[in-house]
């Protein structure tokens, strides 16, 4: 069953869905496929463009590679990390298109917007 479906409303199938947008909800992991948009990247190199500690970057990216969203190509001993399905950045296009028809109104969204509480932004 597809996520997006003109059936009866249902929770029926939409747990990929879920653990996708789950997958991308983080801040340093959408800044790593952001980042990788642009090209492939090391660890080394993710930490330098991000500011992030580099244990947090590794801890990201594996989490981004068991969701099948970013691929490692070995050259020696160093990875070099790139994106591996084109569609997720056709999906973050239309993120942002969203995002600008609805004026950005999810950043004032009590729940999930810019000045939730972190326990409230994470349910």
């Amino acid at each position: 069953m597809s996520i997006i479906s003109h059936e009866c409303a249902s929770t029926d199938g939409i747990e990929p869905g879920v653990a996708l947008f789950r997958s991308l909800g983080d801040p340093a992991r959408l800044a790593i496929v952001r980042r990788l948009a642009a090209g492939e990247a090391r660890v080394a190199d993710l930490t330098a463009d991000l500011g992030l500690a580099q244990s947090t970057i590794s801890s990201h990216v594996a989490c981004l590679k068991d969701c099948g969203l970013v691929d490692g190509r070995m050259d020696g001993r160093r990875v070099y990390y790139s994106l591996a399905r084109p569609e997720l950045m056709e999906m973050l296009a239309a993120a942002e298109v969203l995002l600008a028809a609805t004026g950005n109104a999810v950043v004032l969204c009590p729940n999930y917007g810019a000045d939730a509480p972190v326990a409230e932004a994470a349910r």
